[in-house]
């Protein structure tokens, strides 16, 4: 008898942590790494945020707080909502977790039943489908290519849903696409959903606030507030104050789920850190100036890389509307020969030549559920994007026939 248990068979390592982790292990021994694989803002936390943490270590703020967030946050929570989305949140409806995947984790945790379906448009944030299968329900796929801009479509999403489908997950801006929905795209899909009262909708706008070409953000609830009592609106502080490690992610959502959510998570990790709580409220109620400034640094380098991939044999980069990744096409590559003898037959192949012949630590598309791709993200120095791109080009190059 294992004693592992039977569950962990259906999920896998997330791949994008696998990537960087390999690219640490060849850093360690020597080799010249590029590692594009992160999802992480290569700027540091405004010094403004780290001093209300430090404030709260001084003030003795270092004990147990609420299961899903402190007052303070959850007040901050509710003002950020309805400053920006329009959303009007009461405390009781929302939670705190410790960082969006816990919040996502435990609202399909709280909800899922045996045979439930989770529609997930591809390409996908790597954790969806696995989250959905630990919590017993059955992930259902819509394929969202190129060609449609990497969006779902209203007739591919009616087509989806049956009498079996609780949620539908939609992360706009997009990881790993970038892809982005403009108002009139969302509200098309919210029309869809507006016919199928059992289904709910579960937002990751993580990426909010990275968006370029004057493209404005909305949420589904947002758009149609016919759907506001089926939605859980999903957000974090991860990405637009470069506070990954801090691990605070948020949602709003109808009180009855919040309170599931909280009993999940009370009997899981409990509390967020306090301490990161004190340094949220600070980055949602203080300056929001500098997030524009570092979404105009993305943008920059957005384009560069997006035009030296262009210039790369075989390879098709779309310009993504927001996030800090692209995903372009290595459909050009397949079939053809490395300078060693092997022959490229899928994007993973692709990935692992771009590691060993030039140290370039990318993401093969078939981990978010739509290849020949790969993810690159360019959350890092202009200077190691454009040598990064200047590698991938020359092994490109190298490619034979």
């Amino acid at each position: 008898m294992s004693i592992i248990a039977s569950r962990l068979s259906r999920i896998k390592p997330s791949p994008t942590i696998a990537v960087t982790q390999k690219a640490r292990e060849l850093a360690a021994a020597g080799r010249d790494v590029i590692g594009l694989g992160a999802g992480e803002p290569d700027f540091d936390t405004p010094d403004n945020i780290k001093d209300a943490a430090i404030k709260a270590i001084q003030a003795g703020d270092t004990k147990y707080t609420a299961v899903d967030g402190t007052p303070a946050l959850k007040k901050a929570i509710c003002a950020k909502f309805e400053r920006e989305n329009g959303l009007n949140y009461a405390p009781d409806q929302i939670t705190v977790g410790v960082g969006g995947k816990q919040v996502l984790y435990n609202a399909l945790m709280a909800t899922l039943n045996p045979g439930d379906e989770v529609i997930i448009p591809a390409p996908y944030w790597v954790s969806y489908p696995d989250m959905v299968e630990l919590a017993e329900g059955t992930p259902v796929f819509v394929s969202c290519p190129a060609e449609q801009g990497f969006k779902l479509q209203p007739a591919d999403l009616e087509k989806a849903i049956t009498p079996k489908t609780k949620w539908l997950i939609l992360n706009s801006p997009s990881n790993p696409s970038g892809a982005a929905y403009t108002r009139d795209e969302m509200k098309a899909l919210t029309d869809v959903l507006v016919k199928h009262p059992q289904v709910w909708v579960m937002t990751d706008d993580m990426y909010e606030h990275l968006l370029y070409d004057g493209i404005e953000f909305v949420t589904p609830a947002q758009v149609e507030p016919a759907l506001y009592d089926r939605t859980l609106t999903v957000n974090g502080v991860s990405k637009s104050y470069a506070m990954t490690g801090w691990r605070i992610g948020y949602a709003g959502g109808p009180k009855a789920l919040i309170k599931a959510m909280g009993v999940i998570q009370s009997q899981s990790t409990s509390n967020p850190t306090s301490i990161a709580q004190a340094a949220a409220v600070e980055a949602l109620n203080g300056p929001q100036d500098f997030i524009a400034e570092r979404a105009a640094v993305f943008a920059q380098r957005r384009d560069l890389v997006v035009s030296m991939l262009n210039q790369a044999k075989g390879i098709s980069c779309p310009k993504p509307e927001g996030a800090f990744y692209v995903y372009p096409s290595c459909a050009g590559t397949i079939g053809k020969t490395t300078p060693d003898g092997k022959v490229i037959e899928t994007d993973e192949d692709f990935v692992t030549y771009l590691l060993e012949s030039e140290g370039v630590a990318v993401v093969q598309g078939s981990a978010f559920g739509l290849a020949p791709h790969f993810r690159i993200s360019y959350a890092t120095s202009t200077e190691a994007l454009e040598e990064a791109c200047k590698r991938i080009q020359r092994a490109c190059g190298n490619l034979k026939d």
